[in-house]
């Protein structure tokens, strides 16, 4: 499939600034960011330590929910939806630390999550299956326990785990943070193929040059000096 033209955004932020509660009046993290973020493209997000790039994240995910300005996920404000339909059905989120229960196997543990959300594929095994194949893993894969899987193993079953309910976001944090590059490679040529074939948005927050290089647009958050 082609890449995607330019398209309507499917998330918006606009005059977005946060500050810690117990923050300054004007001592904010970051503070008028404007943005738009279209499907079909992977975008990165760069910034010095404290610049706010997780807590950007936080607000996009809506984890966090107390900040200024206006939030939109396809023209419909954050602030006045279901945030845990909207995390368990419109955005798939990837850690550094993978987030997976080491004690289930990889199969378990994407089974766990279409559980939690409520998934009703008429054969669920088959469905994982497929979501690990469509991240290089096999079925062998599928059955060993997570703690038996390598760390690029482990985040590609991450990868699988946030695709199961068929999202239209993937956020990632660090998602290759504590990988070496090989792998950090083969985890960003997934992450191209969702968003260059499937049509999904894709939204990592990285310290990584090689990720950068690899994107399709980069943004330097710089705190409230200048925004995003």
């Amino acid at each position: 499939m082609a890449r995607v033209k330019k398209s309507e955004p499917i998330l918006r932020l606009e005059n977005v600034s946060y500050r810690y509660k117990d923050a300054a009046k004007d001592d904010y993290v970051f503070k008028d960011i404007s943005y738009s973020f279209e499907p079909g493209k992977i975008y990165a997000i760069k910034g010095k330590s404290g610049s706010g790039k997780t807590t950007l994240l936080s607000l996009i995910s809506g984890l966090e929910t107390k900040y200024e300005g206006k939030i939109y996920f396809r023209d419909k404000d954050l602030s006045k939806v279901k945030l845990d339909k909207y995390r368990n059905s419109n955005i798939g989120i990837v850690f550094q630390s993978y987030n997976l229960l080491v004690h289930l196997t990889a199969n378990e543990n994407i089974m766990l999550s279409m559980n939690i959300n409520g998934m009703k594929e008429k054969n669920k095994k088959e469905y994982v299956n497929q979501l690990l194949e469509s991240v290089g893993l096999t079925k062998e894969h599928a059955k060993r326990r997570v703690l038996k899987l390598s760390g690029g193993e482990q985040q590609r079953v991450a990868i699988a785990r946030s695709l199961s309910y068929h999202p239209d976001m993937i956020i990632a944090d660090e998602p290759t943070g504590n990988l070496d590059q090989e792998t950090e490679n083969d985890i960003m040529h997934i992450f191209s193929d969702l968003a260059h074939k499937e049509n999904k948005c894709v939204i990592i927050v990285t310290h990584s040059n090689n990720v950068a290089k690899q994107v399709d647009e980069v943004f330097e958050l710089k705190g409230t000096k200048k925004g995003l």
